[in-house]
Protein backbone atom coordinates (compact mmCIF):
# COMPACT_ATOMS: atom_id res chain seq x y z
CA UNK A 1 0.00 0.00 0.00
CA UNK A 2 1.06 3.48 -0.97
CA UNK A 3 0.46 6.27 1.69
CA UNK A 4 0.67 9.78 1.03
CA UNK A 5 2.32 11.81 4.08
CA UNK A 6 3.54 15.17 4.33
CA UNK A 7 4.61 15.63 0.22
CA UNK A 8 4.84 12.17 -0.96
CA UNK A 9 3.89 8.88 -1.27
CA UNK A 10 5.50 6.19 0.74
CA UNK A 11 4.98 2.76 1.48
CA UNK A 12 3.18 1.56 4.28
CA UNK A 13 5.99 0.32 6.16
CA UNK A 14 7.99 3.14 6.09
CA UNK A 15 5.48 5.92 6.84
CA UNK A 16 5.51 7.31 9.99
CA UNK A 17 4.36 9.98 12.35
CA UNK A 18 5.88 11.51 15.00
CA UNK A 19 5.60 9.75 18.16
CA UNK A 20 4.64 13.69 19.65
CA UNK A 21 2.18 14.11 16.69
CA UNK A 22 -0.78 16.42 18.31
CA UNK A 23 -2.78 13.78 16.17
CA UNK A 24 -1.77 11.11 18.37
CA UNK A 25 -1.14 12.85 21.74
CA UNK A 26 -4.54 15.14 22.02
CA UNK A 27 -6.38 14.21 19.59
CA UNK A 28 -5.78 17.87 17.96
CA UNK A 29 -6.89 17.18 14.48
CA UNK A 30 -9.62 16.55 11.70
CA UNK A 31 -10.49 14.14 8.83
CA UNK A 32 -12.41 13.13 6.36
CA UNK A 33 -13.93 9.80 4.81
CA UNK A 34 -14.22 10.16 0.84
CA UNK A 35 -15.73 7.00 -0.90
CA UNK A 36 -13.55 5.87 -4.12
CA UNK A 37 -15.38 3.51 -6.88
CA UNK A 38 -12.96 2.43 -9.56
CA UNK A 39 -10.32 5.17 -9.21
CA UNK A 40 -12.74 8.04 -9.06
CA UNK A 41 -13.67 9.66 -5.76
CA UNK A 42 -16.96 11.09 -5.13
CA UNK A 43 -17.95 14.29 -4.08
CA UNK A 44 -14.37 15.02 -2.81
CA UNK A 45 -14.83 19.31 -3.78
CA UNK A 46 -17.53 19.09 -0.96
CA UNK A 47 -15.49 17.22 1.28
CA UNK A 48 -12.43 19.26 1.02
CA UNK A 49 -14.60 22.64 1.75
CA UNK A 50 -16.06 20.54 5.26
CA UNK A 51 -12.31 19.75 5.93
CA UNK A 52 -11.23 23.63 5.23
CA UNK A 53 -14.16 24.30 8.10
CA UNK A 54 -13.10 21.91 10.02
CA UNK A 55 -9.51 23.04 10.07
CA UNK A 56 -10.98 27.10 11.36
CA UNK A 57 -13.05 25.76 13.50
CA UNK A 58 -10.11 24.22 15.47
CA UNK A 59 -7.44 26.75 14.72
CA UNK A 60 -5.79 24.79 12.62
CA UNK A 61 -3.93 26.00 9.96
CA UNK A 62 -5.41 26.09 6.38
CA UNK A 63 -4.89 23.29 4.45
CA UNK A 64 -3.80 23.64 1.09
CA UNK A 65 -6.29 22.18 -0.72
CA UNK A 66 -5.04 21.71 -3.86
CA UNK A 67 -1.93 19.33 -2.34
CA UNK A 68 -4.48 17.40 -0.63
CA UNK A 69 -6.33 16.88 -4.59
CA UNK A 70 -2.83 15.72 -5.61
CA UNK A 71 -2.41 13.51 -2.70
CA UNK A 72 -5.77 12.16 -3.14
CA UNK A 73 -5.18 11.29 -6.72
CA UNK A 74 -2.02 9.57 -6.31
CA UNK A 75 -3.02 7.52 -3.44
CA UNK A 76 -6.07 5.99 -5.51
CA UNK A 77 -3.96 5.77 -9.01
CA UNK A 78 -1.37 3.69 -6.66
CA UNK A 79 -3.91 1.59 -4.72
CA UNK A 80 -6.37 0.36 -7.54
CA UNK A 81 -9.84 -1.05 -5.59
CA UNK A 82 -13.04 -1.34 -6.46
CA UNK A 83 -14.37 0.27 -3.73
CA UNK A 84 -12.43 2.11 -1.41
CA UNK A 85 -12.07 3.96 1.81
CA UNK A 86 -9.91 7.42 1.11
CA UNK A 87 -9.08 8.63 4.45
CA UNK A 88 -7.52 12.21 4.34
CA UNK A 89 -6.35 13.09 7.99
CA UNK A 90 -4.72 16.37 8.84
CA UNK A 91 -3.38 17.34 12.75
CA UNK A 92 -1.69 20.17 14.63
CA UNK A 93 1.71 18.07 13.97
CA UNK A 94 4.96 17.70 15.93
CA UNK A 95 4.05 19.19 19.84
CA UNK A 96 4.66 19.50 23.22
CA UNK A 97 2.89 16.57 25.40
CA UNK A 98 0.14 19.34 26.44
CA UNK A 99 -2.63 20.98 24.96
CA UNK A 100 -0.28 24.05 23.52
CA UNK A 101 0.68 23.36 19.62
CA UNK A 102 4.08 23.35 18.67
CA UNK A 103 5.38 25.28 15.32
CA UNK A 104 6.27 23.11 13.17
CA UNK A 105 3.28 23.02 11.06
CA UNK A 106 0.15 20.68 10.48
CA UNK A 107 0.77 16.31 9.31
CA UNK A 108 -1.15 15.96 5.99
CA UNK A 109 -1.85 11.82 6.08
CA UNK A 110 -3.97 10.13 2.92
CA UNK A 111 -4.73 6.53 2.68
CA UNK A 112 -6.86 4.02 1.48
CA UNK A 113 -8.18 1.12 1.44
CA UNK A 114 -10.49 -1.42 0.18
CA UNK A 115 -14.27 -2.19 1.41
CA UNK A 116 -17.34 -3.83 0.60
CA UNK A 117 -20.94 -2.37 -0.41
CA UNK A 118 -22.91 -2.13 2.95
CA UNK A 119 -26.18 -4.17 3.19
CA UNK A 120 -29.63 -2.84 2.25
CA UNK A 121 -30.63 -2.44 5.90
CA UNK A 122 -29.02 -2.65 9.04
CA UNK A 123 -29.87 -2.43 12.91
CA UNK A 124 -29.08 0.32 15.23
CA UNK A 125 -29.24 0.95 18.86
CA UNK A 126 -29.83 4.58 20.95
CA UNK A 127 -27.30 5.01 23.66
CA UNK A 128 -27.46 6.78 27.15
CA UNK A 129 -24.99 9.45 26.66
CA UNK A 130 -25.35 12.28 24.74
CA UNK A 131 -24.07 15.20 21.70
CA UNK A 132 -23.13 18.61 23.21
CA UNK A 133 -24.64 20.86 20.72
CA UNK A 134 -23.12 23.61 21.74
CA UNK A 135 -19.51 21.80 22.14
CA UNK A 136 -16.33 23.51 21.15
CA UNK A 137 -16.27 21.21 18.62
CA UNK A 138 -19.54 20.72 17.40
CA UNK A 139 -19.82 20.19 13.94
CA UNK A 140 -16.40 19.51 13.40
CA UNK A 141 -14.76 16.30 11.54
CA UNK A 142 -12.13 16.01 14.37
CA UNK A 143 -10.30 13.04 15.17
CA UNK A 144 -11.63 12.88 18.59
CA UNK A 145 -13.56 10.09 18.11
CA UNK A 146 -13.07 7.78 21.48
CA UNK A 147 -16.96 8.57 22.01
CA UNK A 148 -17.71 7.52 19.22
CA UNK A 149 -15.54 3.91 19.87
CA UNK A 150 -17.29 3.32 23.34
CA UNK A 151 -20.76 3.98 21.40
CA UNK A 152 -20.31 1.90 18.62
CA UNK A 153 -19.13 -0.78 20.44
CA UNK A 154 -22.06 -1.16 22.28
CA UNK A 155 -24.17 -1.01 19.05
CA UNK A 156 -22.00 -4.35 18.17
CA UNK A 157 -22.82 -5.79 21.46
CA UNK A 158 -26.42 -6.10 20.80
CA UNK A 159 -25.95 -7.22 16.95
CA UNK A 160 -26.17 -3.45 15.34
CA UNK A 161 -23.78 -1.64 13.37
CA UNK A 162 -24.52 1.88 14.52
CA UNK A 163 -25.86 3.37 17.83
CA UNK A 164 -27.33 6.93 17.12
CA UNK A 165 -27.04 9.69 20.11
CA UNK A 166 -29.60 12.31 21.54
CA UNK A 167 -28.50 15.58 22.38
CA UNK A 168 -28.29 17.34 25.63
CA UNK A 169 -32.04 18.68 25.33
CA UNK A 170 -33.39 14.82 24.68
CA UNK A 171 -33.40 15.69 20.60
CA UNK A 172 -32.23 13.00 18.15
CA UNK A 173 -29.08 13.75 17.00
CA UNK A 174 -26.98 11.27 14.76
CA UNK A 175 -24.81 8.59 14.63
CA UNK A 176 -21.70 6.94 15.59
CA UNK A 177 -20.33 8.10 11.91
CA UNK A 178 -23.62 9.04 9.59
CA UNK A 179 -26.70 11.18 9.94
CA UNK A 180 -30.13 9.52 11.09
CA UNK A 181 -33.53 10.17 8.41
CA UNK A 182 -37.06 9.18 9.70
CA UNK A 183 -40.36 9.06 7.49
CA UNK A 184 -43.41 10.18 8.82
CA UNK A 185 -46.80 10.38 7.48
CA UNK A 186 -45.03 9.79 3.82
CA UNK A 187 -42.58 12.96 4.69
CA UNK A 188 -38.63 12.66 5.26
CA UNK A 189 -37.48 14.22 8.63
CA UNK A 190 -33.64 14.66 9.49
CA UNK A 191 -32.18 16.57 12.77
CA UNK A 192 -31.07 20.31 12.05
CA UNK A 193 -27.27 21.37 12.49
CA UNK A 194 -28.03 23.24 15.29
CA UNK A 195 -29.13 19.42 17.21
CA UNK A 196 -25.23 19.33 17.17
CA UNK A 197 -25.16 16.87 14.49
CA UNK A 198 -22.90 17.29 11.52
CA UNK A 199 -23.14 18.34 8.51
CA UNK A 200 -22.56 15.09 6.38
CA UNK A 201 -21.90 15.34 2.82
CA UNK A 202 -24.19 12.64 2.10
CA UNK A 203 -26.79 14.01 4.04
CA UNK A 204 -26.93 17.15 2.57
CA UNK A 205 -26.94 15.56 -1.07
CA UNK A 206 -30.22 13.03 0.44
CA UNK A 207 -32.10 16.28 2.12
CA UNK A 208 -31.57 18.36 -1.56
CA UNK A 209 -32.60 15.40 -3.90
CA UNK A 210 -35.11 14.03 -2.43
CA UNK A 211 -37.06 17.33 -0.67
CA UNK A 212 -36.22 15.83 3.02
CA UNK A 213 -37.24 18.68 5.86
CA UNK A 214 -34.82 19.83 9.36
CA UNK A 215 -36.89 19.42 11.72
CA UNK A 216 -36.75 19.34 15.93
CA UNK A 217 -37.12 15.41 16.34
CA UNK A 218 -37.50 14.09 19.79
CA UNK A 219 -35.27 10.62 20.47
CA UNK A 220 -38.65 8.68 21.37
CA UNK A 221 -39.54 9.41 17.15
CA UNK A 222 -37.61 6.72 16.58
CA UNK A 223 -40.66 4.38 18.67
CA UNK A 224 -42.73 5.33 15.93
CA UNK A 225 -41.42 6.06 12.49
CA UNK A 226 -43.07 4.63 9.77
CA UNK A 227 -39.13 4.24 8.05
CA UNK A 228 -35.66 4.84 9.70
CA UNK A 229 -32.43 5.52 7.26
CA UNK A 230 -29.15 6.39 7.65
CA UNK A 231 -26.48 8.20 5.59
CA UNK A 232 -22.92 8.32 5.24
CA UNK A 233 -20.01 8.26 3.07
CA UNK A 234 -19.88 4.60 2.73
CA UNK A 235 -23.67 3.56 3.54
CA UNK A 236 -25.06 6.33 1.29
CA UNK A 237 -28.83 5.77 2.12
CA UNK A 238 -29.35 2.18 4.22
CA UNK A 239 -32.65 1.16 5.21
CA UNK A 240 -33.04 0.65 9.45
CA UNK A 241 -34.70 -2.70 9.92
CA UNK A 242 -34.90 -2.71 13.80
CA UNK A 243 -34.22 0.05 16.41
CA UNK A 244 -33.51 -1.43 19.97
CA UNK A 245 -36.28 -3.71 20.39
CA UNK A 246 -38.53 -2.32 17.58
CA UNK A 247 -38.64 -4.06 14.59
CA UNK A 248 -38.85 -2.59 11.34
CA UNK A 249 -40.13 -5.86 8.96
CA UNK A 250 -40.98 -3.99 5.56
CA UNK A 251 -37.47 -2.71 5.47
CA UNK A 252 -36.84 -1.18 3.05
CA UNK A 253 -40.37 0.98 3.04
CA UNK A 254 -41.60 2.77 -0.10
CA UNK A 255 -40.10 5.94 0.82
CA UNK A 256 -36.59 4.79 2.06
CA UNK A 257 -36.04 2.62 -1.35
CA UNK A 258 -37.04 5.63 -3.66
CA UNK A 259 -34.47 7.72 -1.65
CA UNK A 260 -31.90 4.41 -2.04
CA UNK A 261 -32.91 4.39 -5.76
CA UNK A 262 -32.74 8.62 -6.33
CA UNK A 263 -28.78 8.65 -4.65
CA UNK A 264 -28.11 5.44 -6.37
CA UNK A 265 -28.95 7.29 -9.97
CA UNK A 266 -27.95 10.95 -9.40
CA UNK A 267 -24.59 10.28 -7.47
CA UNK A 268 -23.58 7.36 -10.38
CA UNK A 269 -24.27 10.57 -12.97
CA UNK A 270 -22.40 13.03 -10.99
CA UNK A 271 -19.06 12.54 -9.34
CA UNK A 272 -18.70 15.89 -7.89
CA UNK A 273 -22.21 17.08 -6.91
Amino acid sequence: MKIWLDGGLRDSDSARVSVFDHGLTVGDGIFETVKAVRGRTFALTRHLDRLARSARGLGLPEPDLDEVRRACAAVVEANPVELGRLRITFTGGHGPLGSDRGDRGPTLVVALGATTRRPDTTAVVTVPWTRNERGALTGLKTTSYAENVVALARAHEHGATEALFPNTVGQLCEGTGSNVFVVLDGEIHTPPLASGCLAGITRALTAEWTGARESDLPLDVLEHADEVFLTSTLRDVQAVHRVDERELPSAPGPVTAKAMRIFDERSGADLDP
